[in-house]
């Protein structure tokens, strides 16, 4: 391993050497940036000598790899899912010798439901234990959700706390049968998948947090009606204090105003709760003590943006800064240490995004991943003790030596003067353009927002010539309550107009030839392109929607029989802006060909919706295609299907633009 100092003054030490196979040359662009990456959640064992993350196999498969550190060892080929049952979402380690996976599927039928299970595996895949409660011919009902680690216990060698639901059994007449139902806290030993109650089922109950040494100090629960409907937004939470068995109040949170106290960790040390709370219509981190105190401390704001996440460390998951994104994304740290740690990472790999992925239980050896526009991302293992920062494995080998575009932080007008913040991809090499056929490019959300980093749907189109231009429109999360207004959906005008206005400003600035622009976009993105080209027929020369919502109404119809339908009926609204702002509905406005793609297992955007565009497409003589993914969901986390959407989309767009 070749190792070699950077940066003046750094205390560090840069290795080179890879411990996964090298990169093979690209196919074609659709393979290169449809392939899903090689490296995803990436985990250091509790000493910090061992290496796990998933990799993506042929199609929707994963499997799960490990590796000794430091060592001439082979990696070793642990779980593997096809993809086609379920799929690894993340992994981690529960002790040096037993890693815990949560497989995410989702059943086939009408409506399909999604599921999870937890399963404890040793690192060579062997002694699989499903922790998840299974269901049985006596249980009333099914338990979709498989739980969730809450704490890692890292003093406990191998036990973790979970939540889990509880389902009522029906052994009528027998001491097993019993009415409990809700959520629990069960402390789990992954090696037998035995375990034993450590908080009893609540039926209100929606989550717990633990303080990192096995102790549940937090609980929030819902607000429901007598039939378990969730009827409001609210939730509230309720904390002990140390050495207490008693639960008393700490907050409300109203998750659709933002109003109130929201816990999201535990500080043991310092014996408190962190979470958000607004701030001069932002997000802000706030403390609040748990010592029967109730005193509530601000720990960090920023003037312009919303706090997007707690920033977290080691196995306790210990809380050290705090994550937000203006043109890009910054950390503030809280921890003097690891402020000082991450200024001279910085120094050391300049023009980066840094993000602590892991650590080992005493935080001396730290897995680090840096990515930037232009990077999909590099992991690193720094070494606090020895000064050294190794470099480890490429997450997308298969874009190693592929050019890649820069991506730039812009603003441009909306028509009513608003300042609009965004990102301009040009092809790769082109610091300037005239006349590009392009592509805007609205996320998916509404409350979500694009930030500076690699994208490989945009760096895919980039690639193939296109200015893409990707608009924070009114209704993204990050700048704050009055940027978000009421949502995407009941203030679907502001929203769509920005888009359209996004797509003037690359003509007005010449960048975009008025004859080649296109509106591409994925969830929210694909229902804003579609409603784009409902607006304003005349402006975008094509569309490409991805899983796009279609019909406002049949949004709030999808969650008819879940507990959540009063919330999604209040939150799309009613009112003639549901018709007005649905694109089945107002097909017959579209003049411009339409590229629909969707899997026939979304259970964000029901597929009905899909159908039924084509439906109204066809009935309004619109040129169009749907493309049908059968047994995909929403991600589309399938190679195979990449490839293929990103090949159909580039040659659909070829071709309208030449009409």
């Amino acid at each position: 391993m070749t190792c070699f100092r950077r940066g003046l003054g750094v205390m560090l030490t840069l290795c080179a050497g890879a411990v996964v196979a090298q990169p093979t040359a690209p196919v074609d662009p659709a393979v290169a940036f449809g392939t899903r990456p090689n490296v995803i959640s990436a985990r250091l064992s509790p000493n910090g000598q061992q290496l796990s993350y998933i990799s993506g196999t042929k199609g929707a498969g994963s499997a799960l790899i490990s590796v000794t550190l430091g060592s001439d060892a082979k990696p070793r080929v642990g779980m593997v899912t096809d993809g086609k049952l379920g799929r690894m979402s993340h992994c981690d380690w529960a002790s040096d010798s037993r890693l815990v996976c949560l497989v995410y599927g989702v059943t086939p039928g009408n409506p399909p439901l999604p599921f999870t299970r937890q399963i404890a595996v040793d690192p060579d895949g062997t002694n699989p234990r499903v922790l998840s409660t299974e269901s049985n011919s006596y249980t009333r009902g099914f338990a979709l959700g498989g739980g969730s680690i809450i704490d890692w216990l890292p003093d406990a060698n191998g036990s973790v706390l979970m939540s889990l639901m509880t389902l009522p059994d029906d052994h009528t007449g027998t001491r097993t049968g019993s009415k409990d139902e809700g959520l629990r806290i069960d402390r789990v030993d992954t090696r037998t998948g035995q375990g034993r109650v450590v908080e009893p089922p609540n039926r209100k109950a929606e989550e717990y947090f633990s303080d990192g040494n096995g102790v549940v100090r937090v609980m929030g629960l819902y607000t429901t009606d007598g039939a378990g409907q969730d009827v409001t937004a609210v939730s509230r939470y309720l904390y002990r204090r140390k050495g207490h068995r008693e639960w008393e109040e700490l907050s409300t949170y109203n998750s659709s105003t933002r109003e109130g106290f929201w816990p999201r960790a535990v500080d043991s040390d310092l014996d408190v709760a962190y979470g958000y709370k607004e701030l001069n219509g932002l997000r802000a981190v706030y403390s609040m003590s748990l010592d029967g105190s109730n005193r509530q401390e601000l720990v960090y704001a920023n003037d312009t943006a919303d706090i997007k996440s707690l920033y977290r460390i080691g196995r306790r998951e210990r809380v050290v800064g705090a994550a937000y994104s203006l043109d890009y994304s910054h950390v503030h740290y809280f921890d003097p240490a690891f402020d000082k740690l991450m200024a001279g990472l910085h120094r050391a790999l300049p023009g980066v995004t840094l993000g602590i992925v892991d650590s080992s239980i005493d935080e001396q050896r730290i897995l680090v991943i840096a990515s930037s526009d232009k990077d999909a991302g590099v992991y690193y293992l720094m070494d606090r003790k020895a000064h050294e920062l190794k470099t480890l494995f490429v997450t997308r080998p298969q874009l190693e030596g592929v050019p890649l575009a820069t991506v730039k932080p812009i603003s441009f007008r909306a028509g009513d003067g608003t300042s609009i913040p965004g990102y301009l991809t040009l092809p790769p090499g082109r610091e300037s353009a005239k006349g590009l056929p392009a592509i805007v490019m609205p996320h998916g959300g509404p409350e979500y927002r694009d930030e500076w980093n690699f994208d490989w749907l945009v760096q895919y189109f980039a690639a193939r010539g296109y200015a893409v231009l990707q608009p924070n429109f009114r209704g993204s999360f990050g700048y704050g309550e009055q940027w978000l207004r009421e949502n995407g959906f009941k203030s679907w005008r502001i929203a769509i107009g920005d888009v359209l206005d996004a797509g003037r400003w690359l003509v007005s600035e010449g960048i975009a030839d008025p004859k080649k622009i296109a509106a591409v976009g994925w969830s929210y993105g694909g229902y804003a392109s579609l409603q784009s080209a409902v607006v304003d027929p005349a402006f975008f020369k094509a569309v490409v929607a991805i899983a796009p919502v279609t019909d406002l109404e049949e949004l709030k119809n999808e969650r008819l029989h879940w507990t959540d339908y009063a919330l999604r009926k209040e939150y799309v609204g009613e009112g003639p802006h549901v018709k007005e702002g649905s694109p089945a509905q107002n097909a017959d406005k579209i003049r411009v060909p339409v590229l629909l793609f969707h899997g026939t297992e979304d259970i964000n955007v029901d597929y009905r919706e899909a159908t039924l565009m084509d439906a109204r497409l066809t009935a309004a003589k619109v040129p169009h295609e749907l493309v049908t993914f059968k047994g995909l969901d929403h991600a589309l986390d399938d190679t195979d299907a990449r490839v293929q959407m990103l090949r159909k989309a580039d040659a659909f767009l070829t071709e309208a633009f030449a009409k």
